[in-house]
């Protein structure tokens, strides 16, 4: 992993210099706003993906830099949305922008972001990359309003859940690989064999993610242990620990969890029992399908030492501490 750290170490420098770069004539509020959730943290992994898959296929200029932000970009837009919907306090350890802020500034900032990063991307002349943009951000909306939607619901299915996490996660990841690729000027065959590096790359994060929600070792990673439990959601975790249950006792327990009617001391129950069941190490090996998927797809990659750290990238994803 000391390649991957020297890597992101390297090129880290020129991510938050070009932010700034490409934020310093946005208007002053919508600026506030955006450095809010771009300096609060966050492990830059889109740009870095994209940095990534460029240089795999031998692109080197530094023009690649804005086109990496970008994938921050529609990121931090996700995720200042994000927060509004499910009420959230914290983001990444500090307060959510729309508490500071409040809820129409954020949203509209979050829009912002969106469309200069189309403004952005115009700048290449290339058609390729301004459908692949619109493309992610189309994507990612969709994922969130079908996450919406689902969780209307009383119960979802593995396979709904695995379709929301395409929608709302897998996806940019995808088009932050695809970016650099075709900024490359990758052929077809080349460009297919990065989306499916990207996508199941993107599912695997997710999944990891999804069981770090649940980890007892949470407070430090910067956001309250068992958030998705407490907003409601039903994610691999829930479902595999739910199902351990009969179909009354089910039933029972997510009225509870759908109506927000747990108890602080019922929520924590569910964690323990989630954590000493091994419903988390269950859900860890659901995400081996798709890591095996992504390190396949890599073994198609030109040979170069982005080739090595997109290997390494795939380990960090799947061994972040829970």
């Amino acid at each position: 992993m000391e390649k991957l750290k020297s890597y992101f170490e390297k090129h880290l420098p020129n991510i938050e210099k070009n932010f700034s770069l490409l934020l310093k004539d946005v208007d002053p509020y919508v600026r506030e706003i955006a450095e809010h959730i771009l300096k609060s943290g966050g492990k830059r992994l889109r740009p870095m993906l994209c940095i990534l898959t460029a240089r795999a296929y031998g692109y080197n200029k530094p023009d690649i830099y804005p086109v990496a932000c970008v994938l921050e970009f529609i990121h931090s837009a996700t995720l200042l949305h994000d927060d509004i919907i499910d009420h959230a306090e914290i983001r990444r350890g500090n307060k959510a922008a729309h508490k500071i802020f409040g809820e129409t500034k954020t949203i509209l900032t979050g829009d912002a972001l969106l469309a200069l990063s189309n403004k952005i991307v115009t700048n290449y002349n290339n058609i390729k990359l301004m459908r692949c943009l619109s493309e992610a951000i189309y994507q990612t909306c969709a994922g969130e309003i079908l996450e919406i939607d689902k969780m209307k619901k009383s119960w979802i299915s593995k396979d709904e859940y695995f379709q929301i996490i395409r929608g709302k996660t897998a996806y940019l990841i995808q088009f932050s690989c695809e970016s650099g690729a075709i900024l490359a000027e990758a052929d077809e065959k080349d460009l297919a064999i990065v989306r499916k590096f990207g996508l199941n790359l993107g599912i695997a994060f997710q999944l990891v993610d999804d069981v770090l929600d649940y980890s007892l070792n949470q407070e430090k990673l910067g956001k309250p242990i068992g958030g998705d439990l407490r907003e409601g959601k039903i994610t691999l975790p829930l479902i595999l620990y739910l199902d351990t249950f009969e179909n009354s006792k089910k039933i029972e327990m997510l009225k509870k969890i759908k109506k927000n009617e747990l108890k602080q001391e019922e929520c924590l129950k569910i964690i323990n029992d989630i954590n000493k069941k091994g419903v988390l190490k269950k859900s860890l090996e659901a995400c081996d399908f798709y890591v095996k998927e992504a390190k396949q797809a890599i073994t198609q990659f030109p040979n170069s030492l982005e080739k090595e750290i997109l290997n390494d990238v795939v380990d960090f994803v799947k061994n972040r501490e829970y």
